[in-house]
């Protein structure tokens, strides 16, 4: 949603956002409207680096007692948003050629 979003906010063919100067606050509008609408159910998975640094950190240092770092989930918010952004763009691509 967020490279499909982007890709469709800063299409030169779109002349009226790209015009005013808003794309930058628009584009932050559209990362809130996901989180907001999204965040539960993945738990705002948009950046890989946000899951992790802090999971690679958790594993690493000696906190006492703490849990297991969860590496059999790892790998979905970090993975998904990559295959998620490529799908995002080869749909935008193909809906508007050119």
């Amino acid at each position: 949603m967020l490279v499909f979003g982007v890709l469709s906010i800063t299409d030169p063919g779109n002349k009226g956002l790209a015009a005013t100067g808003l794309t930058p606050l628009i584009v932050g509008f559209l990362v809130f409207a996901i989180g907001l609408s999204l965040g539960g159910p993945t738990g705002y998975a948009i950046n890989p680096a946000r899951d992790l640094g802090p999971r690679i950190m958790h594993a690493i240092l000696p906190v006492p007692g703490k849990g297991p770092s969860d590496w059999g989930y790892s790998w979905i918010p970090v993975v998904g948003p990559l295959i998620g952004g490529a799908i995002g763009a080869l749909v935008y691509g193909a809906c508007w050629p050119g």
